[in-house]
């Protein structure tokens, strides 16, 4: 069986973060592990606290997961400080991890800072250089690719600036003022267009996590790139079109969705 490692933050209620993704490589076919970056108490209505581990129990996790079931894909998700960032990344090269997809969470949609400007900047430098994808939103290309994003085109100048800065592919998620649910996949000098249609759901928490971890998963098994990410768009479409309602606030998606995932 194909594994998948993710190190991310543990969402209490279930929808984001550790919890997502376990649940959404279990869904794809692969077996989950997790190295937890900070501990969350928090619901679909917001966070009431955070605790974040330290650089040292991180590197445990690490080095146990690696050094007895090696993944075949990881995927990080929000690292909040500089020490957990360079941990990450010491252990990645360190123990040469293939498949690496970076979700660079750093800016909400809503435009609010995740981490502070330190943390942004060894995220930059050591982390992302290392990854085989990375997933941001429009406010993380902006920060990454220093371009005003207002049109498909600018999303398309400022992944290929992404690129071609970090040596890495990109999966750039379209926002609803940008295009109608449409993410840019741009790899090795090509791009391609994911087309969607906007879901009326109201209930997205966790669909960032939910996406990365997906696409880490096809490429545990195997997948090329183009083809992890058609699949993952498959996948957290059908999550989104359950229409699953949980909470007073935005929900989860179904993770479980479909048991075809499993085959893909």
């Amino acid at each position: 069986m194909k594994t998948a490692l993710t190190i991310a933050g543990s969402d209490s209620s279930g929808g984001a973060g550790i919890q997502a993704d376990i649940k959404t490589m279990t869904a794809n076919g692969v077996y989950a592990m997790s190295a937890v970056t900070a501990i969350t108490a928090q619901n679909t209505t917001g966070v009431r606290s955070i605790y974040q581990v330290t650089p040292d129990i991180l590197k445990d996790q690490l080095d146990m997961v690696f050094e007895d079931i090696f993944p075949d894909a990881v995927k990080t998700g929000m690292v909040a400080s500089e020490g957990l960032i360079k941990v990450i990344a010491e252990s990645l090269k360190e123990y040469n991890a293939k498949n690496i997809v970076v979700d660079p969470v750093m800016v909400a949609t809503s435009g609010a800072k995740l981490i502070d400007d330190k943390a942004v900047e060894v995220l930059k430098k050591e982390l992302i250089p290392l990854s085989t994808l990375i997933t941001p939103n429009i406010p993380e290309a902006e920060v990454l690719s220093e371009i005003n994003i207002a049109s498909s085109e600018d999303m398309l100048k400022a992944a290929e600036s992404i690129s071609k800065r970090f040596g890495c592919s990109i999966l750039l998620k379209g926002g609803h003022s940008i295009n109608d649910a449409n993410d840019l996949l741009y790899s090795q000098g090509s791009y391609k267009w994911l087309m969607g249609k906007r879901i009326a759901n109201p209930n997205t928490h966790g669909t960032g996590c939910t996406l990365s971890s997906a696409v880490a998963s096809n490429l545990a098994k195997g997948f090329d790139i183009e083809r992890s990410a058609i699949n993952a768009k498959e996948y957290i479409s059908a999550a989104l079109s359950a229409q699953l309602d949980l909470g007073h606030g935005s929900g989860p998606l179904d993770h479980m969705v479909k048991t075809k995932f499993l085959s893909v």
